[in-house]
Order: structure tokens, then sequence, then C-alpha cells
């Protein structure tokens, strides 16, 4: 497997193998948030094909409640692997600790990321990679349907923050 920031080329094979219902832009966004300095989109690649996606966000959460929390601490936001059947062979794993890394290489001290109360198999997840509860917010965010309609959603989560050990050197 092979962990590493996505390139443009990578944009259409993501929209081939990694749908994105309900937001059929978000891996052209992820990768605009790159090139404009203000995120690392994180790819996973098995055998040439991509298997799971995060992005590093070095302004931290946008939600209120988790920057009046925590301020700007980076968010690692959108971890996802796919399909399905790939999750627990340790791709989610590796792609958070690529992110841990970015962000140490970047003097930062700790890395945030939230989880829906709904999705228990990834708090378990980020409990068992050091990951504590530091405060509850909701997630809101909207998407265009093809007709343009525009949908609004809203998740309650956790954000959760692993401080990170400064590398000697």
């Amino acid at each position: 497997m092979e962990i590493r920031p996505c390139r443009a080329e990578d944009v259409p094979v993501l929209d081939r193998h990694i749908p994105a219902p309900g937001a059929p832009s978000r891996h052209a966004d992820r990768f605009a948030r790159q090139e404009a300095g203000a995120g690392t989109y994180l790819l996973a690649w098995r055998d040439g094909v991509p298997v799971g996606h995060g992005q590093v966000r070095w302004d931290g959460c946008a939600a209120p409640e988790v920057r009046a929390a925590l301020g700007d601490c980076p968010e690692l936001n959108g971890l996802d692997v796919w399909p399905e059947g790939l999750r627990g062979q340790g791709i989610g794993t590796a792609l958070v600790h690529a992110a841990e890394e970015l962000v140490r290489e970047r003097g930062g001290t700790a890395l945030g990321l939230g989880v829906a109360r709904d999705n228990p198999r990834a708090a378990a997840l980020y409990a068992r990679l050091g990951y504590e509860p530091v405060v509850a917010y909701t997630d809101r965010w909207a998407w265009t349907d093809a007709a343009g309609r525009t949908h609004a959603c809203a998740d309650a989560c956790t954000f959760l923050v692993r401080p990170l050990a400064v590398r000697g050197g």
C-alpha cells in the first residue's frame, strides 16, 4: 500500500473508484484546498487503485464549537476507506499515521478529528490510536444535487484529539 498526497491526475481516478454520493465535487474540492495550501489530501493506493483518503486541514475544524475549544488545531477530515469490504485491514490506521507524521513535520503537537456519534466502529479505531474526546459539536455541511438543489445536512459528532510527541532529530 502507498499513501501520498493527491495529484491533479488522481482526481478523475478518485471519482471513478471512490464514489461521493451527495457531494460529486468532493475530491476536486479537497484537491483545490490542497493546491491553495490549506490542506493536504492524502490518498491510500493498493495495486494502483485508490482505497482510502483523508484530508489534513491545516487551519483546523470549521465547527464553531471546536474552534472555540481548540483554535486551529490541525484536523484530519473526511477519513474514508472504500469499498467498505476493505475496512478493518489497516488502511484507515495507515492514513491516520501518515497525517500525524505530516503534522509533526510541520512542527505540530496535536491532531484532531471528528467522529459521528452513530459511528462506533470509527470511534473504537480512534480510541485505539490514542485519540480522546474533547468537545461535542454539530458537523454542518451541504451538497448540491444534479438538479442544482442544495441540501443542508447536520451530524452529531465528537471531536477527538491526540497529542503528538515530537520526533527527536
